[in-house]
C-alpha cells in the first residue's frame, strides 16, 4: 500500500508535481488512441490559436528543440492535419499551416482534454474549479514572464 507522506502533502509544490504527472499521464493516453503525443496538439493549438508559422518561429514559441519539431511536423503532415510550403524567397523558410483536418482534430483533442480534465477535478465544485484555473494562469503567467529561480521578498 502506497500512502504519501504528510510532509510532502505540505508542500504545493509536490502536489503540483504529483497532480500535473496524473493529468499528463492520462491525456496522453488518450492522445496516444490517436497516434498523437502531447507535443502535436501543442503544435496544433498553436497553428490554429496563432495562425500559419514558419517553422522556426514555432518551435520558438512552444520551446521546442528545432529537430524535434521537423519531426512532429512530420507526423502531423502525413496524418494530413497540417501544409507545409517553402517560402519562395528563402527556400530555408518553411511555413506551416494546419489543414480543415487539422482543425477538425485540434477539436477533438480538446474535447478529449476536457474530459480528462473533468475526470480529474471532479471532486471540485465548478466554483471551485474556475478558482483553480484562474489561480494556476496567474501562476502560470508568473512563471512564463522569466522567473529564474527563488525570489526573495515574496
Amino acid at each position: 500500500m502506497s500512502e504519501t507522506p504528510p510532509s510532502l502533502l505540505g508542500l504545493t509544490t509536490y502536489l503540483l508535481s504529483n497532480t500535473g504527472k496524473a493529468a499528463r499521464s492520462r491525456l496522453a493516453a488518450r492522445l496516444a488512441e490517436r497516434d498523437l503525443r502531447l507535443w502535436h496538439m501543442a503544435v496544433l493549438s498553436a497553428l490554429v490559436d496563432f495562425g500559419p508559422h514558419v517553422q522556426r518561429e514555432l518551435a520558438s514559441r512552444l520551446g521546442i528543440d528545432r529537430s524535434d519539431l521537423v519531426k512532429i511536423v512530420d507526423d502531423l503532415a502525413v496524418a494530413g492535419l497540417v501544409n507545409r510550403a517553402r517560402d519562395t524567397a528563402d527556400r530555408r523558410r518553411v511555413t506551416v499551416t494546419p489543414t480543415p483536418a487539422g482543425h477538425a482534430m485540434l477539436a477533438d483533442l480538446q474535447t478529449d482534454a476536457l474530459t480528462v480534465q473533468r475526470e480529474l477535478l471532479a471532486p471540485l465544485t465548478s466554483t471551485e474549479q474556475a478558482q483553480l484555473a484562474a489561480l494556476l494562469r496567474q501562476v502560470h503567467a508568473h512563471v512564463h514572464e522569466g522567473l529564474e529561480g527563488p525570489r526573495s521578498g515574496r
